[in-house]
């Protein structure tokens, strides 16, 4: 079984939280009620879009592990107004702290039209903003957040749209569907 979900903002990739009982944290277990089904890669907390979770250990092995080079392909809103030569250090890969990156396939995209972010995302009138499609093939701790930043242009909003040939298209925020 393949399950492919919508993460909202703010909900965890996993299906328990042992964070504070005061303070509780949403979870993949507040919408998908399927049993022995797990995330195959993560989403970050502050992070929106697709999140696929299955119960077959070979397919999500496929999925995440980065030898197997699926590619994600992600919306970003930065701050800032992205010029060529940023966009070219994203296509030939940067340093980060832990190592290269692969190159990334990345273009300059019209606001797309996606669901409203629950908190909204702070704009200031005085900084520019804009979109971009980035595609990677390898997954680490919040990378197209680290990469835009490091060629400085910081993440305002993350959507992952597609892992491979699974889109996140037709689905609401919170919503689900089985293949």
């Amino acid at each position: 079984m393949l399950i492919l979900f919508n993460k909202p903002f703010g909900v965890l990739s996993q299906f328990t939280d042992k964070g504070t009982a005061d303070s509780p944290r949403a979870t993949l277990s507040d919408y998908i009620d399927v049993p022995k089904v797990y995330p195959a890669g993560r989403l970050d907390r502050d992070s929106e879009g697709l999140l696929l979770l299955t119960d077959d250990g070979r397919l999500q092995a496929r999925i995440a592990h980065p030898k197997f080079k699926k590619p994600k392909t992600y919306l970003v809103q930065v701050e800032g107004d992205p010029q060529e030569a940023q966009l070219a250090q994203l296509r030939v890969g940067v340093t980060l702290k832990d190592g290269p990156t692969r190159p990334a396939k990345v273009r300059r995209l019209p606001a797309p039209d996606l669901w409203p972010r629950v908190p909204p995302v702070r704009f200031r009138k005085t900084v520019p903003d804009a979109w971009l499609e980035v595609t990677i093939t390898e997954g680490r701790n919040r990378q197209v957040r680290r990469m835009v930043a490091h060629v400085g242009l910081p993440c305002l909003r993350l959507v992952r749209w597609s892992v491979g040939d699974w889109t996140v298209a037709g689905l609401a925020p919170g919503e689900w569907r089985a293949l």
